[in-house]
């Protein structure tokens, strides 16, 4: 379910630009310019929802609320928005999972992956030998993650600072895949969804729901 502080927030700003832009005569009303601003941070905010908008009705809701004729009360609005989210978001995370079954499957036929009985699958980089981390153990690693798609949606490369946590604080497919490395060595993991995040969007849906999830790992040490 969508917050309804999320909502108003959308509402907020069609306020503004509505009441901005209605009569362009008046004095401070809003240029072209502004006016664009408006409807950008109105779009950055509803874009990662999903959701193909009728424009003219949009446009035609926004008039409505502002001339107090709106032929729905701003409750039935909320209601509506969420029901259409939640099946935008339900669509999605169906077909996430049916794509990420075909992509763990073909993987799996690729030379030099491994797949564990959880479903796991890993390959090999670079080995090293060594101890390797217990289920609770203190690791520094350095890490890439991306979808499927190649979207990278963290990296500590790119920040330039290893991480450090305990393996029993992250998610499933980290604490089976770490250990079975030793320091020095480098993994690529390939973790299915209910490794992962499952059926929970990440990140205002930097990760999606029921993304397989993909990293690239190196373990600099094992701390405890």
């Amino acid at each position: 379910m969508v917050k309804k502080t999320m909502v108003c927030l959308c509402l907020a700003l069609a306020v503004l630009t509505a009441c901005n832009a209605k009569d362009n005569s008046q004095d401070g009303a809003a240029d072209a310019d502004t006016s664009y601003a408006f409807g950008m941070l109105i779009g950055a905010d509803i874009k990662p929802l999903g959701l193909t908008f009728n424009y003219n009705a949009f446009t035609e809701g926004m008039k409505a609320y502002i001339e107090d004729n709106a032929r729905i009360t701003e409750e039935e609005a909320v209601a509506i928005v969420e029901q259409a989210i939640d099946e935008a978001r339900k669509r999605e995370s169906e077909a996430n999972l049916e794509s990420g079954k075909r992509f763990l499957e073909e993987n799996s036929k690729k030379n030099g992956i491994i797949t564990t009985e959880s479903g796991l699958q890993y390959e090999v980089i670079k080995e090293t030998d060594g101890p390797k981390p217990s289920a609770d153990g203190v690791v520094q690693v350095n890490y890439e993650g991306s979808l499927v798609d190649g979207k990278i949606f963290d990296s500590s490369y790119k920040r330039e600072e290893p991480v450090e946590f305990p393996l029993n604080q992250v998610i499933a497919g980290w604490t089976e895949g770490i250990q079975l490395m030793s320091p020095g060595s480098h993994y690529k993991f390939y973790i299915p969804p209910e490794l992962g995040y499952g059926d929970q969007s990440v990140g205002n849906g930097l990760i999606p729901a029921n993304s397989v999830l993909i990293f690239d790992v190196e373990l600099l040490d094992i701390l405890e």
